[in-house]
């Protein structure tokens, strides 16, 4: 990533203004992206960005004195030829994320829930590496300990010397902070609400599933059941997450591997219910949670909602999906039907999208000409064979052939025969069947959406479902991001613990995706970390004339893309770190 300026004459004056890329590779092409058009900014701007920096981070913006060196410094000779640069540490990303883990005030909660007793290294900073950690660089409790923290500048922020913090005193800490999971929800809860004003009124719930290394054989939630990661060969657990509308966490829950998700409604619902109160919200969910159960219960409690139909569910609504009218286009190559539920009580929402069909088409073209191969193959195999065949073998065959390809499985009807000019031989025949051809036709691209919800209008109702992307990629950022999988601990609190860490870094992911969007720099967290994660400190050794050495813990000066990004977030970079007293050199200079 880097700055690209442009230039402006305008009144005899000319103006500056910067725009921030990126290089991206596509394919064999590396094209340049544009990440935020940054502007000029002079004092107006600069002041509107110390405004933004003080409503995150509140009266405490300022309070580098934590942490820096503000030591008046007496002249001194330097032996020139003698100075050198020591300790180089990773210190932007560290930094950046310690910024964001006080302005989610994670510190002040932290403080006052896990009190310090006799341990040599409060809970606090404990919990505090745990997560910085997993924002930063994703990696297991022992890897941190021996490896990372030693990296980094994190030691002069938090005060905590490396020789301290060990994978045993991590795991003691992941235990105390799991004690505290509801309590922190709630405070998230309410941080997020102060710092983007969020509205409660609309929460989005979705299930997925992560797996383990090894048997968990301790663990008696890990179960194999549907996993989605293809990683069915694993045991697994599976985790419900809500989230508002602009994809901001609310909570969550670890449920069983083998759950299935239409089971978790009513215990997710009473959570919520149960730590906030039960509001007028709009609970949005996909159609793996549809049951009659559910809507009924939800219904009988005065609950509204707007979730997902099963497909198997289309075909009660095929005379309205083949009829021309009633359709409206509420936007470019999407329309919807309204129609009422028998009851009265429900309107269902018949969407219709042509992306969606095009995608459809293809899936089935694509699936369709994959088993007509391996059919083709199968039965040119037997033709081939000059001993006799296991008919039950052939079926075996045939299933997994449809099964791999069950996108288009109900086709093809598919018979084994017995060969009339020599019974030992058998014979392959299958044929495609033209009412699923009809009907595929008829419904690709169409969907069904249903809801109790009688004041908006079609197009509220499908915006609204479609915000359960956000949902998704929640769960696609922990995945991929902060590696919330595989899972590597084994006992059930450990387990517990390690989704938490990862919940919580999400949180400080999502803050600074919050900050970063209001200043003008997009949406990438991402981005930000790793340009700002580029910053390091090192120890300059000045020897003295006459005296002994002069250490300075310094932070490297940023480039013009790093200083853009912290002027646009508000941020001020220290200049000097405090150096403890066991490393700094004795004397009267500095």
């Amino acid at each position: 990533m880097y700055l690209r300026h442009s230039t402006v004459r305008r009144k005899g004056k000319i103006h500056t203004y910067w725009t921030l890329v990126r290089s991206v590779r596509h394919g064999s092409k590396v094209r340049q992206e544009t990440v935020a058009h940054l502007g000029k900014l002079d004092a107006k701007g600069r002041k509107k960005a110390s405004r933004l920096a003080r409503h995150f981070l509140g009266p405490r913006a300022d309070q580098a004195e934590l942490f820096e060196d503000t030591r008046e410094l007496t002249p001194a000779q330097i032996k020139v030829g003698k100075v050198r640069v020591e300790r180089g540490r990773a210190f932007g990303g560290v930094w950046l994320a310690w910024t964001l883990w006080r302005a989610l005030e994670l510190d002040v909660f932290c403080e006052r829930h896990l009190p310090k007793g006799k341990e040599s290294v409060p809970w606090a900073q404990v919990a505090s590496i745990l997560v910085i950690a997993r924002l930063c660089e994703p990696s297991s409790e022992l890897h941190i300990a021996e490896d990372w923290y030693r990296r980094t500048a994190l030691e002069d922020l938090l005060g905590v010397v490396a020789e301290k913090v060990h994978h045993k005193r991590l795991y003691q800490g992941l235990d105390r902070l799991l004690a505290c999971k509801r309590e922190l929800e709630v405070h998230i809860k309410d941080r997020f609400g102060g710092l983007f004003a969020l509205d409660y009124d609309l929460l989005l719930y979705d299930v997925t599933s992560t797996y383990f290394e090894g048997e968990a054989n301790a663990n008696p939630k890990a179960r194999r059941g549907y996993s989605r990661d293809g990683r069915g060969d694993c045991k697994q657990v599976t985790i419900g997450l809500i989230v508002t509308r602009e994809g901001y966490p609310l909570g969550y829950e670890v449920f069983a591997g083998n759950r299935v998700d239409v089971t978790t409604v009513e215990e997710i619902v009473e959570k919520i219910e149960r730590d906030y109160g039960k509001a007028g919200r709009v609970w949005v969910m996909d159609r793996g949670m549809a049951s009659e159960e559910n809507l009924e219960w939800l219904r009988a409690g005065g609950r509204r909602y707007l979730i997902g139909t099963p497909k198997s569910e289309m075909r009660k609504w095929a005379k309205e999906i083949e009829e021309a009218k009633g359709w409206k286009e509420v936007r470019e190559g999407l329309e919807v039907k309204v129609c009422r539920g028998p009851d009265g009580d429900e309107t269902f929402l018949l969407c219709r999208s042509a992306d969606r069909e095009r995608k459809e088409r293809a899936m089935h073209d694509r699936f369709s000409e994959r088993i007509r191969e391996q059919l083709g193959s199968l039965g040119r195999r037997l033709k081939r064979a000059r001993r006799p065949v296991d008919r039950n073998d052939v079926e075996r065959q045939i299933g997994r052939i449809l099964e791999r390809n069950s996108r288009a499985a109900r086709k093809f009807q598919v018979k084994v025969l017995v060969d009339p000019m020599c019974r030992s031989t058998l014979r392959l025949t299958w044929t495609e069947r033209k009412d699923w051809k009809q009907w595929a036709t008829l419904t690709e691209g169409t969907y069904i959406l249903r809801s109790n919800v009688d004041d908006w209008s079609p197009e509220e109702l499908w915006r609204t479902y479609t915000q359960l992307y956000q949902a998704e990629a929640a769960f696609r950022i922990q995945k991929s991001d902060l590696s919330i999988r595989p899972i590597w601990h084994h006992k059930p609190e450990r387990v517990e613990a390690h989704i938490l860490v990862c919940f919580l870094a999400f949180c400080m992911w999502k803050a600074l995706e919050g900050w970063q969007e209001r200043a003008g720099l997009g949406n990438s967290p991402r981005t930000v970390l790793e340009e700002i994660g580029r910053i390091q400190c090192v120890d300059v050794v000045l020897p003295v004339v006459d005296g002994p050495e002069l250490r300075l813990r310094c932070v490297v000066e940023p480039d013009k893309a790093q200083a853009a990004l912290l002027e646009r977030l508000g941020l001020r970079l220290p200049k000097r770190l405090r150096v403890p007293e066991s490393t700094e050199c004795s004397g009267n200079f500095g």
